[in-house]
């Protein structure tokens, strides 16, 4: 029996990962790093699509893989209106908001794009994307705002969110669906969530900065005092999103997110560079101890996962802060690649739904 080829793409800032799996077995795998330079040229996010594309194409040149022979192109998703989790297949409803930017831009978007255009060059390869980040699960009660103009939505990494929870519950012989963890990426940006019944049932809109301060966003901020700001003269609505997302953070505060100048100056003695990650762990700390009360208390776990779960001084300062809820368990990095490609296959076995992107829904 021939096995199904499901080829992967997820691109970060800097990177394109990519990965070949036959079945559920990883044959390949590289992430390619892309220049500063080369992103600069880039007028906007979407503008990376040729350089992407182009990278994708080059590796399967290389080490002889075919489109032709792809069962599936799957990729992390990009931003659209709210939708469950699950695996879905793109389609042209989901590309012409992803596109628009109506939702926010952000580079995996663009492998959306991507993805979908491959695909549509190929024999039969169905391009799908698993857990996007608009994954919104929230119960309703997590909604209110307090604005009734204003719903809460949930915005965060929810693929690496979700693959790690359902690892945590695998390693430890438990169902998904039974365990009650508090997660908390630290990634680019920090995403704690409160996972109940296999969902993720309140998480933060950490695109538009709700949340902790992480490397270049800010965190949920005094209303009045950031109305008085849009309102000062000092910005446009453009460069006002950007300065609470990418100017935010990390680099207001130290002028740079490369966590490992940031430790080196700590070592040497700078305080003040210290203080501010002290804040940005506290800051977790208090969002794990909401999200714990979302969860009644009941929390098998604290989950640290991502990038920055690699740094002792912030994994030591949250969990000092927070090990009397639940253990703290450290997963650092990701598992999306795993996590797409196994959406992937069970959806094309039948295992799982392959969901229809519909507007409105």
């Amino acid at each position: 029996m021939k096995p199904i080829k499901i080829f992967v793409i997820n691109f970060g800032s800097t990177s394109t990962k990519i990965a070949y799996f036959e079945d559920e077995n990883c044959i390949l795998r590289e992430s390619i790093n892309h220049s500063v330079d080369e992103i600069k040229a880039c007028r906007t996010v979407n503008d990376q699509y040729g350089l992407r594309k182009a990278a994708i194409l080059d590796f399967m040149e290389e080490h002889g893989l075919k489109l032709d022979e792809m069962d599936s192109i799957t990729t992390r998703g990009g931003q659209t209106e709210p939708i469950k989790g699950g695996t879905y297949r793109i389609n042209e409803a989901m590309v012409g908001q992803v596109r628009s930017g109506e939702y926010g831009h952000h580079v995996c978007g663009v492998g959306v794009l991507v993805a979908y255009d491959l695909c549509r060059e190929s024999d039969h390869a169905v391009p799908l994307t698993t857990d996007t980040p608009t994954t919104d699960e929230m119960d309703p009660v997590a909604r209110y705002s307090g604005l009734k103009e204003i719903e809460r939505v949930s915005c965060v990494q929810a693929l690496n969110t979700k693959a790690m929870a359902r690892y945590y519950a695998e390693q430890n012989g438990r169902k998904f669906e039974d365990v009650r963890v508090v997660t908390v990426m630290l990634g680019g940006g920090i995403g704690v969530c409160a996972i109940r019944d296999g969902r993720m049932v309140d998480a933060p809109d950490g695109l538009e900065g709700e949340g902790p301060f992480s490397n270049n966003r800010c965190c949920t901020v005094p209303a009045g005092q950031l109305i008085k700001l849009c309102y000062s003269g000092k910005y446009n609505l453009e460069e006002m999103i950007r300065h609470i997302n990418g100017e935010a953070g990390l680099m207001a505060y130290l002028g740079t997110t490369d966590i490992r100048t940031i430790m080196k100056r700590i070592e040497e003695g700078d305080s003040y560079a210290e203080e501010v990650m002290d804040a940005m762990c506290y800051q977790t700390a208090k969002e794990i101890g909401a999200m714990a009360a979302v969860l009644e208390g009941k929390v098998d776990a604290i989950l640290l996962i991502g990038g920055m779960a690699n740094v002792p001084f912030i994994t030591g300062n949250i969990q000092r802060r927070v090990r009397f809820i639940a253990p703290v368990v450290i997963l650092p990095g990701e598992r999306e690649m795993e996590a797409l490609a196994e959406g992937s296959y069970r959806a094309l076995k039948g295992e799982i739904p392959m969901q229809t992107f519909v507007p409105g829904n």
